[in-house]
């Protein structure tokens, strides 16, 4: 393969990516790492380091909309970053020593993961929100304007613990496979703490970028960061990503949630067959 029709063809997936991790929150790697590596043969670790790259992209893309239409619950984010971008740089520091083989099949259960438990019959609006006097006293509460519904919709934030430790193990995740750890913060904050779909997707993607940033450095120092491989991927991912904030606010959550699930077990199937294949 050429190197400009690598280049086109990456730039043409990483828009699909961006577009569709804008929408869903999870900073587009769930599609680029597995395109990088399924359909171009590069090697995990770089194709890892391009993600990283692009999540970045992702969340400057999308957050900045996210945050002027009042969407993204910056409290939230700021909260629960301080355990992601610390398990990020963990992660991104036992990248360098695990086998190909090991990042495939994790990068595959954990898409399942979050198919499981986004299929799960209970939703946000239909769990008992309880009492959380953390989020009380940080007045974590928040509402948004819906386009959709055209009404203004309140929500109260619950289980804040629980969501400060789902964060960590996914900043792990994020800098050990690259996918900006939405993948696993957008259910958490659905399912337990009782937030609406969309502010999950708009707080996941303005703190996404922060996450990536916590382990890119690792991956630029150990040279596992390829211009050639970035440079497409990040600008078809940023432009992606800004489309796709314009998007989101017309949509339905099942929509969303359906196009999410979807994209994710087909994905997964990928991963986790590379990595146990004979």
């Amino acid at each position: 393969m050429s190197p400009l029709v690598f280049t086109l063809l990456a730039f043409g997936i990483s828009f699909v990516a961006g577009l569709f991790g804008s929408l869903v929150g999870v900073g587009g790697g769930i599609i680029v790492v597995p395109a990088l590596t399924l359909i171009f043969g590069v090697p995990i670790h770089f194709a890892i380091g391009a993600s990283i790259v692009s999540v970045i992209a992702t969340s400057n893309g999308a957050a900045a909309s996210y945050v002027k239409r009042g969407i993204a619950n910056l409290r939230v984010a700021m909260l629960l970053e301080v355990a992601t971008a610390s398990g990020a740089i963990v992660g991104a520091l036992l990248a360098g020593r695990a086998q190909p083989r090991v990042l495939f099949v994790l990068f595959g259960l954990t898409l399942l993961y979050v198919v499981w438990s986004m299929l799960r019959k209970r939703t946000a609006a239909q769990l008992e929100i309880p009492p959380d006097r953390i989020a009380d006293r940080l007045r974590l509460h928040g509402s948004y304007f819906d386009d959709s519904e055209q009404k203004q919709i309140h929500y109260r934030v619950a289980r804040t613990p629980f969501g400060f430790a789902v964060s960590g193990i996914a900043g792990l995740l994020s800098g050990l496979l690259g996918i900006g750890g939405g993948a696993i913060k957008v259910p958490a904050m659905h399912l337990a703490m009782g937030m609406p779909l969309k502010v999950c997707t708009a707080t996941s993607n303005f703190m996404i970028g922060v996450t990536a940033a916590a382990s890119a450095m690792v991956y630029f120092m150990r040279g596992d960061v390829s211009p050639f491989i970035a440079a497409p991927v990040a600008s078809g991912v940023l432009l992606g990503a800004m489309a796709g904030s314009q998007l989101m606010t017309r949509l339905r959550n099942n929509w969303i949630k359906t196009l999410f699930l979807i994209v994710l077990f087909f994905t997964s199937g990928q991963m986790l067959w590379k990595g146990l294949r004979p």
